[in-house]
This record gives structure tokens, C-alpha cells and sequence, in this order.
């Protein structure tokens, strides 16, 4: 994935044409082309390869319909028709990617932390443009909670978002404080 940072995201439908709806004479037209900084580049192409070893182990079909930027982490959309195995696996790397963008700095890619002002954006400190950090009860640091039914019962899953081994650890909800 190197390059100019200009062409990231052309060279990132190159690299998995077949998650992209494009054509080959347009990949800038491509459906899902990414809405966001070049800092999310590394983590877009992490998901992206997730994705493809699912389709080659369960099959199935895959495109993006859209990849932003939004509330400060990244959101990616998709549209197909996948296993349930396959589904969860997609799934599964798309909140990997989310999670990582929520604590990797949009514009260079460096470890960043929520900011606040006019809208929210995570950033490294370097360019942080002044924004200040958001801050957050201590020991709630990315933290994912999720909240499903099971047989007409509720229930909380929580996890905690390891970025140096990009993957996700569970926690227990009441060592936190958290209610089901």
C-alpha cells in the first residue's frame, strides 16, 4: 500500500478489486471508495484482507457500498450475500477497523484519541488543530459494549479493543460498574 498519498485509495480498490463494485478504467468512480484521511489507509487495508480470507474460507459475495468517516471512527457498509460463518467474520473485521480508527489518528496514522470542538475527530496531538481531548472515566479506555437479546432476554457483551495485538478481549460488564 505505498505510494502518493494522493492515489492511497485507488491503490487500495486495486489491491481488492473484488470487494469494489468499479470499473476498470474508473476505480476513482468505485462504489465505497473511501470518505476519509490517509491515516485510516493501513486499517481500510487490514479489514479489507480479513474480509477476502471469509470469502475464500466461506464464499459468498461482498462489495462496499460506502467506507466514512463518521463520529470520529470509520464506518463501512456493505452489501451481499453471505454464510452466517462468513457474516460474522465480516463483521467481525469491520469492528475491528472501527475500533482501531477510534484510537488511530485520521490525517498521519500515529495513535490518536477522541477530540472534541465543532465535531468530533480523532487525532494524533500533532494535528490536533487545538481540539482537546475528550476525556473518559478511567479504566472504560476502548471499550465496546453491546447490548442483544437471547431468548427474550437481555444481556451486555463487552469488550475491550487491544490495539497492539488488533484484537478484541472480553471483559467482564460488572468489573466495570456496567449494568445488563
Amino acid at each position: 500500500m505505498s505510494g502518493v498519498v494522493g492515489n492511497w485509495r485507488v491503490e487500495l480498490i486495486e489491491a481488492h478489486r473484488n470487494l469494489f463494485q468499479s470499473s476498470a478504467d474508473f476505480p476513482r468512480a468505485a462504489e465505497g471508495l473511501p470518505e476519509c484521511g490517509a491515516g485510516w489507509r493501513d486499517l481500510i487495508d487490514r479489514c479489507c484482507v480479513r474480509i477476502r480470507e471469509a470469502l475464500e474460507t466461506d464464499g459468498g459475495t461482498f462489495r462496499f457500498t460506502q467506507i466514512k468517516e463518521k463520529y470520529a471512527s470509520i464506518r463501512m457498509y456493505w452489501a451481499g450475500r453471505l454464510s452466517p460463518e462468513a457474516s460474522a467474520r465480516v463483521e467481525k473485521a469491520i469492528d475491528l477497523a472501527e475500533a482501531r480508527s477510534a484510537v488511530t489518528c485520521e490525517v498521519c496514522g500515529e495513535e490518536g484519541r477522541l477530540r472534541g470542538g465543532a465535531w468530533l475527530t480523532t487525532r494524533c496531538e500533532a494535528h490536533s488543530e487545538g481540539r482537546p481531548p475528550i476525556e473518559h472515566r478511567s479504566g472504560l479506555e476502548n471499550i465496546h459494549l453491546v447490548r442483544h437479546f437471547v431468548d427474550g432476554r437481555r444481556f451486555a457483551t463487552c469488550r475491550r479493543y487491544d490495539h497492539q495485538n488488533d484484537v478484541f478481549v472480553d471483559v467482564d460488564p460488572a468489573s466495570l460498574g456496567i449494568e445488563e
